[in-house]
């Protein structure tokens, strides 16, 4: 009623336009009176369907525009610390210790940061790649980069089980080379805190890997130029924000996702980012196959698993969390356990069992049984999502699987397919 009575006093100048004429004409816009009048009450369907065309442009045009800016000033005023030089670091270890030929992707994404790098810019780029697809070494060439140009690196990952896990990979790369890397995380205590935290300040560290403990107030950099955030969206932008202003010249940032975006989306919702991909998985892997079954094809599925097994590979089992009572998750996965215990008895079949109520102890026997495999079946809830490289494990079952996000199944699905089996 109120509505119905402001739309009769107010005329066409009180409502003035907000699109240029040229656009107006191109796509024959009504005007923005005409559509919030025709909104709120349409003389008819056609009517409506106009005006809402009209009210979608233009909200998405005023946000396309405010990322262009956005763009254009970061492009235009921001500083960034360059990068002059490959480095002693990095060639070393291209020449001597990388453990396989990069890929094409690999290294046209290893160019394109570089030119940021090197342009006097802040960069902030977005790099997303399949698991597997070998972001992690891009970062880490990264860093090397970095530590031969005199600045220190650090490496954000969600959890702690993925931190540790990149930081086993790369002190494993860099072994031989005089590159001194540590992990903090929640987990990191007393004197061994206060140690990292000093070799931090002094410059002596040059690659930090940790959860987003490295982000707090107290951990102090002597000149970190390179940040590297693994699994972009499990962070906020406060949390980015939080590792600009560790250095009074902000550092690189390169935010890393396995989650696929497409183009269109990453340039809209990531307007501040540059965008990267590396689309071409290691040579030897196949293309990981998904499929659906409904409930009535259990026993095809648990024979297909049991082939699988006689075959030497190994499978994973996921079930879904219900968040809202840990006792009912607990419940539906020992019944799960069960039920596969049923299908795959002892001592024919060894099953490991990893869930979030275990202590971390026994997580990790259980994970190490699986990854020796002293077990053919993992049984497990999502805390394998992120960060367990088994590359015999060629099957994954999930069940329900309507009860994950997206980014979780492409997560999961990043389990398998690590080696060179189907």
């Amino acid at each position: 009623k109120l509505t119905y009575q402001l739309l009769q006093i107010l005329s066409e100048k009180d409502i003035p336009e907000n699109l240029p004429g040229l656009i107006i004409k191109q796509y024959k816009f009504i005007s923005r009176f005409n559509a919030f009048r025709q909104i709120h009450f349409p003389a008819t369907e056609k009517h409506y369907q106009h005006a809402m065309r009209r009210l979608k442009f233009e909200e998405l045009f005023f946000a396309q525009l405010r990322l262009g800016l956005i763009k254009s000033t970061r492009h235009r005023f921001s500083k960034g610390l360059v990068f002059g030089q490959l480095g002693s670091l990095f060639n070393t270890f291209y020449n001597k210790y990388l453990p396989f030929e990069l890929t094409g992707e690999q290294k046209k994404v290893l160019k394109e940061i570089r030119k940021d790098a090197d342009s006097g810019k802040q960069m902030n780029r977005l790099l997303q790649g399949d698991g597997g697809s070998g972001k992690t070494i891009v970062a880490l060439m990264l860093m090397l980069i970095a530590a031969g140009n005199g600045f220190q690196s650090v490496l954000m990952a969600p959890t702690e089980i993925l931190a540790q896990q990149h930081f086993n990979n790369i002190t494993e790369l860099l072994k031989d080379m005089p590159v001194c890397v540590k992990l903090l995380t929640g987990s990191s205590k007393g004197k061994e805190r206060k140690e990292i935290l000093k070799l931090c300040e002094d410059g002596s560290l040059n690659i930090l890997i940790g959860t987003h403990a490295v982000i707090e107030d107290n951990v102090q950099f002597e000149n970190l130029g390179f940040a590297v955030i693994d699994e972009q969206h499990k962070f906020g932008v406060a949390q980015r924000a939080q590792l600009w202003k560790k250095n009074t010249i902000p550092p690189h940032v390169l935010v890393m996702t396995a989650t696929p975006i497409p183009r269109t989306l990453a340039l809209t919702a990531y307007g501040d980012l540059d965008y990267s991909v590396i689309d071409e998985l290691p040579p030897g892997r196949k293309p990981v196959q998904t499929l659906h079954r409904p409930e009535s094809a259990r026993p095809q599925v648990m024979s297909f698993v049991k082939d699988e097994i006689k075959k030497g590979r190994q499978a994973y089992i996921v079930y879904q969390l219900i968040e809202v009572s840990s006792k009912l998750d607990y419940e539906n996965l020992m019944k799960g356990f069960e039920e596969v215990k049923s299908f795959f008895p002892e001592p024919k079949y060894w099953i490991s069992m990893v869930h979030g109520k275990q202590t971390a102890a026994q997580k990790e026997t259980n994970m190490q049984r699986f990854v020796k495999a002293d077990t053919q079946i993992m049984v497990s809830t999502t805390v394998i999502e992120v960060g367990v490289n088994v590359p015999n494990a060629s099957v994954m079952v999930i069940e329900c699987a309507e009860k994950f996000g997206l980014s979780q199944l492409h997560q999961l699905r990043g389990r398998v397919g690590r080696g060179s089996e189907k």
